[in-house]
């Protein structure tokens, strides 16, 4: 485990295991004590809702902006406005992808970090004049909002083995004796 991942805080305030969750050498769990364990799974968690959250403000601008795009193509039927289509347009689809059983409350982003990130991605395209706007210029905010949620994705899973290798070597540590509940229960 690389030395910089300790449970400090940095120079933001945010946990310093926060910078090294998707980092961090899985392997070198071990070496970490249990509260710096359940510290860094915590601060991997929030990141993750962080994450969560980004991302569904991002596939909620890619839908808009490519509904915007099929209306004006005459590619569908429907005469409505974007507004009047508006909850069809961001009603999510059950997914055929089998998820994991994860349960990641969504929030505003906690974190100063990702609440700037946030307003940084939401500044990307107006959505309030949609029809001033180019279709070049709609494509292009699609590709760039696309690439920024695939790249929030790789961050988020790298979040998920952290939570999940912490969780696996706490067990272990329980499971093997080598931690004890009463310990846990006992405060110590």
């Amino acid at each position: 485990m690389p030395e910089q991942c300790t449970t400090g805080r940095d120079t933001a305030g945010r946990g310093a295991a926060a910078a090294c969750a998707v980092t961090a050498d899985l392997d070198g769990l071990g070496s970490l004590g249990l509260d710096q364990l359940r510290d860094l799974r915590r601060q991997a968690q929030d990141d993750e809702a962080d994450l969560s959250y980004l991302r569904r403000l991002l596939h909620g601008r890619v839908d808009i902006l490519r509904a915007e795009l099929t209306r004006r193509s005459g590619r569908t039927a429907v005469s409505d406005t974007l507004l009047e289509q508006l909850a069809e347009i961001l009603t999510d689809l059950p997914s055929e992808v089998r998820n994991s059983a994860r349960h990641v409350t969504l929030n505003t982003p906690r974190s100063e970090e990702y609440q700037a990130l946030a307003d940084e991605l939401m500044d990307d395209v107006a959505l309030a004049d949609l029809r001033s706007q180019s279709d070049t210029a709609l494509q292009a905010a699609c590709i760039r909002l696309t690439a920024h949620e695939r790249t929030l994705s790789g961050r988020r899973q790298g979040l998920q083995r952290t939570v999940d290798g912490c969780s696996a070597e706490i067990t272990r540590r329980y499971r093997e004796g080598e931690a004890r509940i009463d310990d846990l229960l006992s405060g110590g």
